[in-house]
């Protein structure tokens, strides 16, 4: 057994999952007691997290996961809006496939989700969400026999909010508390349970994770380690209830947060590597000490195909993303297989907001060690993330046959067909429309 991370100041106890071979991953499938908790956390980008190498303490539950499970090292999203990059990793598809690029639009009945397949496979399934981008009328419930956003519960005075929005209220506890709720009324049968956290959009915080200081980049740190500790709490009652070494979790991003790095703030404004580069780990239902890394360049279009793999689950139909299983496996053996580093592509149509503008849209590709970003009407910006990791350096003058090659890639991307349905288009009230601007995006 090993000590298991700290889920509250006054909370050490031991590791309840048994220890487990990289074997046992292959038969996973065989378990007909295994639970699925999926656990997005809105705008956390993976460089600050400490298992991703940060260098401040801002994830103790997450390293945790990481440590004695699986972490995808390179990991990419499609986006940098949480509507658009959320369709493509529900649906394995490229932003440019499924037409959800702009604010009015939405994932018809017709698109495939992984709720229900998982649905059909006998579990039950469950989300508790924060963000309106992703409410049931933009299509995100299918699947799912409950889809709700929780009451909010009084704040404590401790807490504080550095981005307040009107849009968004209470706090990533009450996300929790539902979903222990959920687990008292269903945690005798398999269950698949989705949590949308919202309280690092949000700059949430309280006395305790205070940390780091005063900055806006500060402040995204401790909320980061506000997160972290609301989930340990679930984890935890996980433990409790006897349900951990039944349960596989798996932690993600829809996008990340710029400070400055290419002159901006924020997110939803373009896809530079700061708010594309986002997490991926997934915690077992037994421990793998050491931990699996994989190193294969990943994206959130392979989430889904490489989780419904592990099930051994119908997969998804026509996708972009591919499971990741035999990297996976190969990384657990300590091999080496061939490069499959293949195009990876994130998307954002600059005028998602302003439906009377023509698209704009911003595409970044990656392949091997460079990347381009490249706007709507220009040459792009070509980087080797190799000798410049936070791609400050502009080298297409100099590389002119690689800003050639990457510019015929991102044309290529535009030019993909689009999915065998069409996106929808939602009528938003102006009740709803207020709810989203409120969370600090312009929507005309």
């Amino acid at each position: 057994m090993v000590v298991a991370a700290v889920y509250s100041q006054l909370d050490i106890r031991l590791d309840p999952r048994p220890l487990g071979e990289p074997a046992d991953i292959e038969t996973l499938h065989e378990r007909d007691d295994l639970n699925l908790l999926f656990v997005l956390i809105d705008t956390l980008r993976a460089d600050r997290l400490s298992t991703y190498g940060y260098e401040r303490e801002t994830s103790p539950t997450l390293d945790k996961l990481a440590v004695d499970g699986i972490r995808f090292s390179d990991h990419m999203a499609q986006s940098s809006w949480t509507k658009c990059s959320m369709s493509s990793l529900w649906t394995g598809l490229y932003p440019v496939s499924t037409g959800v690029t702009r604010s009015p639009q939405g994932l018809p009945d017709e698109a495939q989700m992984p709720a229900e397949i998982i649905r059909e496979a006998g579990f039950r399934t469950a989300a508790i969400w924060r963000n309106g981008w992703i409410s049931p009328g933009f299509g995100f419930s299918q699947g799912f026999e409950v889809y709700h956003s929780p009451r909010s519960a009084p704040t404590p005075m401790s807490v504080r909010r550095e981005k307040p929005t009107l849009g968004v209220t209470g706090t990533d506890q009450d996300v929790v508390n539902s979903a222990i709720e959920f687990l008292r009324a269903q945690g005798d049968e398999r269950w698949f349970l989705y949590l949308h956290l919202m309280d690092v959009h949000q700059y949430v915080y309280d006395e305790d994770t205070a940390l780091f200081g005063t900055t806006y980049s500060d402040i995204y740190d401790n909320s980061i380690r506000w997160t972290d500790r609301v989930l340990g709490s679930l984890i935890h009652d996980l433990d409790v209830r006897g349900l951990r070494d039944k349960t596989m979790i798996v932690v993600a991003g829809d996008h990340g947060e710029a400070f400055g790095e290419h002159g901006r703030e924020g997110h939803a404004r373009d896809v530079q590597a700061e708010v594309t580069t986002t997490p991926l780990i997934v915690s077992l239902p037994f421990r793998l000490e050491p931990g699996i890394v994989v190193d294969t360049p990943t994206e959130n279009v392979d989430l889904w195909p490489t989780i419904l793999d592990m099930l051994k689950l119908q997969p998804l139909e026509n996708v972009d993303g591919e499971s990741r299983m035999p990297e996976l496996m190969a990384a657990a053996r300590g091999e080496t297989l061939p490069p499959r580093d293949t195009p990876r592509y994130a998307h954002l149509d600059q005028t998602w907001g302003r439906t009377k503008e023509e698209p704009r849209p911003m595409v970044a590709v990656k392949e091997g060690p460079y990347r381009l970003v490249r706007a709507h009407g220009t040459k792009g910006w070509l980087y080797n993330r190799t000798n410049d990791p936070f791609e400050q350096i502009d080298i297409g003058e100099d590389e002119p046959e690689v800003l050639e090659r990457f510019q015929a890639l991102a044309d290529e991307y535009l030019e993909r067909p689009p999915a065998p349905w069409q996106a929808s288009d939602v009528e938003l009230d102006d009740a709803q429309l207020e709810q989203l601007r409120a969370l600090g995006y312009q929507i005309e």
